[in-house]
Order: structure tokens, then C-alpha cells, then sequence
């Protein structure tokens, strides 16, 4: 693999534009090298001809003179001149600018006044070279400083969090009491005693002597407090608060109502959270300075194959000089972020793995995860099963013509409407599955943006593995399920023929739900949180993962509104003989308009909540455009069920409304596109996809399947096609645009994220040091 593709698969994607532009410089090589080229070319073009003329010359001379004894012969030189020769010569200066600046890198670049021009294209090279190379060296200055303001803020708050675990795994100790004796050396002492104890196991405590104990206490007090965490006086606990987020609705509730305490409560359960919560802390750190060495190894790199590309195309021997500028530079002389790592490790090994480093730096460094051939066999099974089941109620349905059949219509007003719930899922999951390749092939971030755990996010061949079973199941179904009702053996057993799709709902639900650490539990828990979180909203901190799954619930009402069919059809209706009163019950109306509803009214809350905590206008705007999609669902159900002209006139109105407000939002806000002073134009300046051709084709396919829903406004609906599939069609185009917009909305928050060079999460702290206003 060449040089610059590794760089640009290994590079930080949030962090692409602060790495060294390696392409750009070696186009600069490639001029420096067609320059060359050219000039060669011209100089043995030259010397030929001269070679040529001075032939003629001597040639005629000698027919002229042939007669005499006295030849006339050129003087010739045997030796011939050559292109003056270049000289370069690379120094460094160390400029300075502002008092207090970091110091600027420049190379003196010298050619002769013969080869001025070649010097030209080598000149441009260097200042380019110069220019990444401050780039670099300015960025790694700032992201270190960042992390070392963060590691001292990680160490005041270990310091904490060992006094917190003295005040409840010690409680026997008059701790407290010592912290206000006169005598603070005495108390501190007693501190350091009371913290190695609980530090070290029994058997290691009876083991070591006090004289040992001692030694030991001062080879830590010689080390950086990072590392072991000097045992801070308690008195530490009086200045601290523990930071209370409202992170659930009874927290969220007490926040509004002004009674959260955040008072420390000297008990395992406020331990155990404060633990967690440092853990993870801690984790993100370590996670930020990997990141951090590998910019640093990278960039180095580059500069070194940049400059080796350089001497073998000019011949010289430049690059020596040059890296070692950048060696003494901040980028290749600082070991700060080394330093950071050994602290991290071994503070984390120490306080959160009892000592194990193989357990600690497992979850340090979690392990990539890997592609396994089972996924790709079991994936090809599927999905061969699948065609093969299709096929096979194809055959079914055209050899009994049951499409004439005359309980077909009993058929599609009962048993489609239970069926067609798993093929909704099934085909947002293949759209999930087909975003997440295409996310990965332009090098969009997901599990950064999602906030996956490292090595759990799942792949294309996984998501496509699970709708491939998921479809087999409910094929497989629908077969049995036509098989038992058209079999004269089997057609009596009405109950066990209609409780088969009630049986596949209760296995998806179980498989689901199922605590058991099989079928990507990590991930089922996942996505089980975020419908939490959405179900209570707005009292849950809104976040990018929730509100992205309320935006995928939007498209699945039809899908919903198949679960409350479920629970008429089998609770109230007459199953055994494929009778039901649903469309003609009142509550069932209402609860048909409320379950459509409660995605977007969901959408609402969480824009409300957003729009209350950032004070962000465009949540407002965002909240009312799903307030105009909810008064838009709401007519339009009820011109479904009572008809009538005016009915219908609100319910064209108001879909209308929202269906230009959603695609506006959808393409210049969600999308980022559109915009009239880009380089692009009617697009934006970054661009992932090369052809351009694909954004608007995506925006045209925004504003149809927009459009679609609008048709049971107007009644369109087509002879051979039965009302139900018509909606369940309609459904389908809905999710085919919801998985659309996916891959744009994550391409512009992953461009967002690149703009602010956002590659790390803000992990919340658990205590909140106190100020005294007073000082």
C-alpha cells in the first residue's frame, strides 16, 4: 500500500485537516520532477544539435580543403560542458514572533542564478513543506496542553475520589476527627496510613513491615501524584459537591423543582457511581492520548518519506537537515503524551484492577474487533433461505390463485397487517446496514457519533445478518402459515394456524430483551436505552443517539400502528375465524391517531428540551415543524376514518405545509446543502461523495417520497392493488427515504465534527470542586 493511503486510513478523521497534507507536497515533487524531466530532455535536444552542426561545419571545411597537404581540422574539446550545477542548502531559524509565541520553522532555501527557475518549483515545495510543518507542530502544542490541564483536573478528582473511599470502606477510623486536629502533620500521617491500608490486600499488609510501609510511602511521594495519587488530606471533602445531572427523570424533576441535593453521601452506592464514572473518565483519556502518539508518529513519518521522496528525485541530500529540525521540534522532542501514558496505566491499573494490568489494560485498550468468516457463511445461508422462501409463496400463491381466492380480502384486512410489522423492520435494517457501508467507505465516524463502545459497534455484515434472519423467520411463517390454511389436515386447527404470527413477535421480543450475552447484547441494550430515553423525554439529557432513533420511529408508523393491531385483533377481535370490530371501535380510532402521533410528539419534546438547556433558536423551529407534522398526521387519520370535504381541504393544508417545512429542514439544515455562497454550488464546500450528480439526486428523491405520503389525501390509489398494500407500500417508500437521509445527516454531523476538530467525548466528572468566593 503506498504512503499516502496509509496515512489517510490510519489518520484521525475528525483531525484530518491538522495532519501534514502529504498529497499536496508530493504533487509539488511530481512538478519538481517534470521540471527536470523537461529540462533534460532540453539539454540533450541541445547538445545533440550542437554535436550535429559542428559535423557540417568540419565536413564542409574538409571537402574544401582536401587538396592541400595541410588539412584544416576544428580544435575540439573533449571535454563538453554540462548544466551548471545547483546548490541548495537547508537551515532552520527559529523565528519569533509574539512575546511568548511558540517558535516558527522556516527553511533557507539557495539555487543559482542559472537554475532559477527549477529553484522556483523547489522553493514553493519548501515553503509548503515549512508551512505543514508550523501546522502540525502548532496543533500537537495545543491538544497537549489540553490533555495535561486535563490530566491535572483527572488527578484533583482521583485525590477525591480516595478520600471518599477512606470515608466509607474505613468508617471505624476517626478520620474525620483527625482532619481538624491541631497537629496536621499527625493527621496527615494518619491519612497516608488509612490509604495504603486500603490500597494494598490483607495478606500484603500483614507481609510488609512498618519500616517497609514507610519506604514504600516515600518512593510514591518522589513520583508525580498521577501516578499513585498522593493521599490528599479529607479535608478535600468539604470543598467538594458531587455534580448531579439531570440523567434521569427523578433527578430531571428534582433539578426543576430546585430540591437535588448534591451533599456527598458517604455510602457504597455514591462510591460505586463515582467509580464508574472516573473508570470511564479515565478510559476517554487514555483513549484521547493513543490518539495523540499516533498524530505525532504519523506526522513524523510523512515528513521523513516526503523528504526521502525529495533527495531521490533532486538527488541531494536535504533530508538530513530537515528532520532534524523537525527531531527538535516541539512535535518530535516532547515526551509529554508518553509521560501521560504511563501515569494513566499505571494509576488505572492501580485504583480500577486491583493490580492486574492484563485486566487493566484490556479495558485500556479494548481489542479491535474482527471480521469472522461464520458472519459471512451464515449471512449467505440467510439470505439464500430468504429468496428461496419468496420464491416459494410465489409459486404458492400463483399455483392455488389465491389472489382470487374468496377469502383473499379476509386474508388482507387481517393476516397482511400482522405480517407485513416484520417486513417493515426487516427493510430498515437492510437501510441501516446498506448506511453503514457506505459510512465506512467514506470514512464517516458512526461509532464516534452514535457513542458506540469501541469494538462493539456493529458492521454491515452483522446488521445484514440480522435482517436476513429476521426475514427467514417471518417468510418462513407466512409459508407455514398458508400451507396449514390451504392443507385439508391441518386447516381445522384454527388456533394453532392464527397464533403463529403472536408466537414470531413473542421470539423477537424475547431474543430482544434476553439478558444473556448472546445475538450483539451490547448493542440489543443499546438500542433498549435510547427507546428509554425517548419514551421519556424530554426528562432524559437529549442526545445525538436518542433523537436519531425518535427520527427512525417517524417513518415506522405504519409499523406501529401494526403492534396496536395486534392487541385489538387478538384481544377484542375473533381470531379463530379472522373477524375483527377495530376500524368500527372508537378507542381503537382515537388510539390510531395517538400511536401515529407519539413519535413526532416525541420529536417535540426533545427539541423542547434542547431549546429550554442551550437556549438554541433553531430547536424552537425545529419543534414547531413537528408540531405542524403532528396537526398534519392528526387531520389527515381523522379524514382516513369520518372523510368529508373539509376534512380533507385541512388535511391537504396542513400536509402540505409540513411536507415543504420537513424537506426544507431535511435538505438546508439536516443535510447542510443548498447553500449559495459554497464552492459547490447549491451544495456545501466539503463534500465526501465525489460525484456531485449523488446530492442531487438524493435531494430530488427527498421531495417525491416527501410527496408520496400526500396520496391518501388525494385517494389516489391503484385498482389492483388492495388499500392495505397500497399503505404498506407507501410505509416502504417512507423508510427507503429515512434510510437516505441517514447516510447525508451523519455525513454533515461528521463534517461538523471535523470543523471543530471534535474527536473526543466531554466525560462527565463526578465531584465538582468548590471555589471559595471569598478569596
Amino acid at each position: 500500500m503506498k504512503f499516502g493511503k496509509e496515512l489517510a486510513s490510519q489518520m484521525v478523521q475528525e483531525w484530518g485537516e491538522a495532519y501534514m497534507d502529504y498529497t499536496s507536497l508530493k504533487g509539488l515533487l511530481k512538478d519538481i520532477l517534470k521540471f527536470r524531466q523537461t529540462n533534460a530532455a532540453a539539454a540533450q535536444s541541445s547538445a545533440a544539435a550542437t554535436r550535429k552542426n559542428s559535423l557540417k561545419r568540419r565536413l564542409s571545411m574538409y571537402r574544401a580543403f582536401s587538396g592541400l597537404t595541410n588539412r584544416f581540422n576544428t580544435p575540439r574539446s573533449n571535454k563538453e560542458e554540462d548544466e551548471e550545477g545547483v546548490t541548495i542548502l537547508v537551515s532552520t531559524v527559529e523565528q519569533e514572533g509574539i512575546i511568548g509565541a511558540p517558535p516558527r520553522y522556516q527553511t533557507t532555501f539557495l539555487v543559482s542564478s542559472s537554475s532559477e527557475a527549477g529553484g522556483e518549483h523547489e522553493l514553493a515545495f519548501f515553503r509548503k513543506l515549512d508551512d505543514e510543518l508550523n501546522k502540525v507542530v502548532r496543533f500537537y502544542r495545543e491538544k497537549v496542553e489540553e490533555v495535561r490541564k486535563e490530566g491535572d483536573e483527572l488527578s484533583e478528582q482521583m485525590d477525591a475520589l480516595i478520600a471518599f473511599r477512606i470515608m466509607v470502606e474505613k468508617p471505624e477510623i476517626e478520620l474525620h476527627a483527625a482532619a481538624h486536629r491541631k497537629d496536621s502533620a499527625a493527621a496527615t500521617k494518619s491519612y497516608m496510613d488509612a490509604i495504603q491500608e486500603t490500597e494494598m490486600s490483607g495478606e500484603e499488609s500483614i507481609r510488609m513491615s512498618n519500616d517497609q510501609k514507610k519506604r514504600r510511602m516515600e518512593e510514591e511521594e518522589k513520583t508525580d501524584n498521577f501516578t499513585n495519587f498522593r493521599p490528599a488530606p479529607l479535608e478535600v471533602l468539604d470543598h467538594i459537591k458531587v455534580n448531579v445531572e439531570p440523567e434521569t427523570p427523578i433527578s430531571t424533576l428534582k433539578n426543576i423543582l430546585k430540591t437535588s441535593n448534591s451533599d456527598l453521601k458517604f455510602n457504597r452506592v455514591e462510591l460505586s457511581k463515582a467509580e464508574e464514572r472516573m473508570r470511564k473518565a479515565f478510559m476517554e483519556f487514555y483513549q484521547q492520548l493513543r490518539l495523540l502518539k499516533s498524530y505525532c508518529f504519523l506526522n513524523t513519518l510523512a515528513f521523513s518519506k516526503i523528504m526521502k521522496k525529495y533527495d531521490k528525485i533532486t538527488s541531494r541530500k536535504a533530508s538530513r537537515s530537515y528532520l532534524e529540525m523537525v527531531d527538535k521540534s516541539y512535535l518530535g522532542s516532547s515526551d509529554e503524551v508518553s509521560r501521560l501514558m504511563e501515569r494513566t496505566e499505571a494509576a488505572f491499573i492501580k485504583h480500577f484492577a486491583n493490580g492486574n494490568r492484563r485486566k487493566g489494560m484490556s479495558s485500556l485498550k479494548p481489542h479491535v474487533k474482527r471480521e469472522k468468516h461464520r458472519i459471512t457463511f451464515f449471512l449467505g445461508l440467510f439470505s439464500g433461505c430468504s429468496i428461496a422462501l419468496i420464491a416459494a409463496i410465489i409459486v404458492l400463491i400463483r399455483a392455488r390463485n389465491l389472489l382470487r381466492h374468496k377469502g383473499s380480502a379476509q386474508f388482507m384486512e387481517n393476516i397482511f397487517p400482522l405480517y407485513s410489522l416484520f417486513g417493515f423492520i426487516v427493510l430498515h435494517m437492510l437501510m441501516y446496514a446498506g448506511d453503514i457501508y457506505f459510512w465506512r467507505r467514506y470514512r464517516i465516524n458512526y461509532p464516534f457519533i452514535f457513542g458506540f463502545k469501541q469494538g462493539t459497534e456493529l458492521g454491515y455484515r452483522e446488521v445484514f445478518l440480522l435482517a436476513s434472519g429476521l426475514s427467514v423467520l417471518a417468510l418462513a411463517a407466512v409459508l407455514s402459515h398458508l400451507d396449514m390454511e390451504m392443507d385439508p389436515a391441518t386447516r381445522s386447527y384454527k388456533v394453532l394456524t392464527e397464533s403463529v404470527p403472536p408466537i414470531l413477535i413473542t421470539l423477537l421480543l424475547i431474543i430482544t430483551f434476553c439478558p444473556l450475552n448472546i445475538v450483539y447484547r451490547s448493542s440489543r441494550f443499546f438500542l433498549i436505552t435510547c427507546a428509554w430515553h425517548c419514551i421519556w423525554a424530554p426528562l432524559f439529557k437529549e442526545s445525538l443517539p436518542d433523537f436519531f432513533l425518535a427520527d427512525q420511529l417517524t417513518s415506522q408508523v405504519q409499523a406501529i400502528r401494526s403492534l396496536e393491531f395486534y392487541i385489538c385483533y387478538y384481544g377484542w377481535g375473533d381470531f379463530r375465524k379472522r373477524l375483527n370490530n377495530c376500524q368500527n371501535s372508537k378507542i381503537y380510532q382515537i388510539f390510531n391517531i395517538v400511536v401515529a402521533v407519539i413519535p413526532f410528539w416525541i420529536r417535540l419534546l426533545q427539541c423542547l428540551r434542547r431549546f429550554f438547556e442551550e437556549k438554541d433558536h433553531s430547536q424552537g423551529v425545529n419543534g414547531l415543524k413537528h408540531f405542524t407534522t403532528v396537526a398534519a398526521l392528526v387531520l389527515r387519520t381523522l379524514y382516513e376514518l369520518k372523510k368529508g370535504a373539509t376534512m380533507r381541504i385541512l388535511a391537504a393544508v396542513f400536509s402540505g405545509i409540513t411536507t415543504i417545512a420537513n424537506t426544507y429542514w431535511d435538505i438546508v439544515i439536516d443535510w447542510g446543502l443548498l447553500q449559495r455562497n459554497s464552492k459547490n454550488p447549491w451544495l456545501r464546500d466539503k463534500l465526501l461523495v465525489p460525484n456531485k450528480a449523488v446530492y442531487f439526486a438524493a435531494i430530488v428523491m427527498n421531495l417525491i417520497l416527501r410527496l408520496v405520503w400526500m396520496q391518501l389525501v388525494l385517494d389516489f390509489n391503484l385498482p389492483f392493488l388492495h388499500k392495505k398494500a397500497m399503505v404498506a407500500i407507501i410505509a416502504c417508500l417512507e423508510i427507503i427515504r429515512r434510510g437516505i437521509w441517514n447516510f447525508f445527516r451523519l455525513e454533515n454531523e461528521h463534517l461538523n465534527n471535523v470543523g471543530k476538530y471534535r474527536a473526543f467525548k466531554s466525560m462527565p466528572l463526578p465531584f465538582n470542586h468548590e471555589v471559595d468566593k471569598r478569596l
